[in-house]
């Protein structure tokens, strides 16, 4: 039998259909998961460029005031706060844990780094918070938390735009306490984030003792308070 003759048995068609079938479809699936690819890729660009865009309208300042599942729960209800991440600052020692911070020995405060949108609430308004919420004329202390992890401190991120507004902050607060304030103020000082399950803390855990016993009813105090936030000075 010839080789013309071979070439046009019907095998040979059926055999030569099926390939060129298997071929077309590997080609369209290298292209769509090339255009996949591509459609990630942009996506994903998009996100970052979103996310630069928002880090870059916000602000961020770093508040000591005792414990800071505590000062974290505060925050986290005011209008205006984009986000805060409990950690530690001001002391010597890199990367501590919450055991080494409790000793006392590191030098470090509780603390939490608030990021908020200043065309929501200003940083008046959340030191304003911050002075109100704690008790900043007590030496490392707050209430029956006794150590210098829990003394009144602010860590300036942006110590030329913020020292100023500070520093006339504690000075028109100072006039409402018989004591005097001993608030720490320092610039620009590491921040170490704390473990995963101190974050949110009080949202995980409300029925925790701690947080029944004294962060529900500084909340319930907080907000009996009249503070003069960004959506009660709309409403007026």
């Amino acid at each position: 039998m010839s080789n013309c003759s071979l070439a046009c048995t019907p095998d040979f068609f059926n055999n030569f259909t099926r390939f060129l079938r298997l071929a077309l479809l590997k080609i369209l699936s290298v292209l769509a998961a090339t255009l996949m690819a591509e459609d990630l890729y942009t996506g994903s660009q998009e996100q970052n460029q979103q996310h630069a865009v928002t880090s870059a309208e916000t602000e961020t300042i770093i508040l000591g005031g005792g414990c800071f599942w505590c000062v974290e729960a505060v925050f986290e209800t005011l209008p205006g706060v984009v986000r805060v991440v409990s950690g530690y600052a001001g002391g010597t020692t890199p990367n501590p844990t919450y055991t080494e911070v409790c000793t006392g020995t590191t030098g470090h405060a509780e603390v939490v780094k608030v990021e908020f949108d200043p065309r929501k609430i200003s940083l008046e308004e959340i030191l304003e918070v911050f002075w109100n919420t704690h008790d900043p004329t007590t030496p490392n202390r707050q209430g029956a938390d006794v150590g210098t992890q829990y003394r009144s401190i602010i860590v300036l991120v942006q110590p030329s735009q913020q020292r100023s507004i500070v520093e006339q902050s504690l000075r028109r607060t100072a006039q409402r306490f018989s004591s005097p304030i001993v608030t720490e103020i320092v610039e620009e000082v590491p921040f170490y984030e704390a473990e995963a399950y101190h974050q949110d803390f009080y949202r995980k855990n409300p029925h925790h003792p701690y947080c029944r016993a004294v962060i529900a009813p500084k909340l319930e105090k907080m907000q009996q308070r009249h503070f003069r936030l960004p959506d009660e000075k709309d409403t007026q």
